[in-house]
């Protein structure tokens, strides 16, 4: 059975999180849930409180994938983590999967990890990825080798799907689809953002530009 461990910190995206960790154990892999800042109750970005399954600290296991959800604070604290370096450096060296979703993807360039691949992440981030040395997409999830990334809650599913085919196979990641009412049609259509009008979506887009920083990044957040 594939392995596993999602890294919980305080702050965390919970959609991201949970969603990612239940289409995981649906798909047959063996997910474990590790506190970083130990094992008690996480709360995360929008107050709700996980349980996680042990602590950061006490993971010993080699896992098929290490995953980071979002939100600002969990990746921030994350990324200033020396457990998390460590255990994502040799996640790397092994050459076994990392994926991380939304502000996830700043953590792994507080580590230096898979710098020069293709991501995406949260909008907000795209400069400093950009800068930080990856070569930055706008897809909604992107695969290169053993990395995957992807951008934020409304992309949180076709994120753990796309785990789910890394580690079990397309065809399993295929067989969740339909169970979970998950509508197969082409992701550019689902979002949000193309759904508005052609005028709403003009000017949602010069607020969204001529708000300051903190706006942008507690959209997601």
């Amino acid at each position: 059975m594939p392995s596993a461990v999602v890294i919980l910190a305080e702050g965390a995206e919970e959609m991201e999180a949970v969603i990612t960790i239940d289409v995981l154990r649906r798909g047959g892999v063996n997910v474990t849930v590790a506190g970083l800042a130990g094992a008690g109750e996480v709360k995360c970005s929008r107050d709700v409180v996980i349980k996680p399954d042990t602590s950061l600290d006490a993971v010993s296991s080699q896992y098929d994938a290490v995953i980071i959800p979002g939100g600002l604070k969990g990746s921030q604290l994350i990324g200033e983590s020396p457990v998390a370096k460590t255990l994502l450096q040799e996640q790397e060296k092994r050459g076994a999967y990392i994926a991380a979703i939304c502000a996830g993807p700043k953590a792994l360039m507080s580590h230096g990890i898979f710098k020069g691949k293709n991501l995406t992440s949260y909008p907000a981030f795209k400069e400093d990825l950009s800068s930080g040395g990856y070569q930055y997409s706008e897809q909604r999830v992107v695969v290169d080798d053993k990395l995957i990334t992807s951008r934020g809650p409304g992309t949180a599913f076709e994120f753990a799907l796309a785990i789910v085919s890394a580690l079990a196979g397309k065809e399993k990641a295929d067989s969740l689809v339909a169970p979970m009412l998950i509508k197969n049609v082409n992701p550019f259509f689902q979002s949000f953002f193309f759904l508005l009008q052609k005028k709403s979506k003009i000017l949602f887009w010069r607020v969204f530009q001529n708000k300051p920083e903190s706006f942008k990044y507690n959209w997601c957040y």
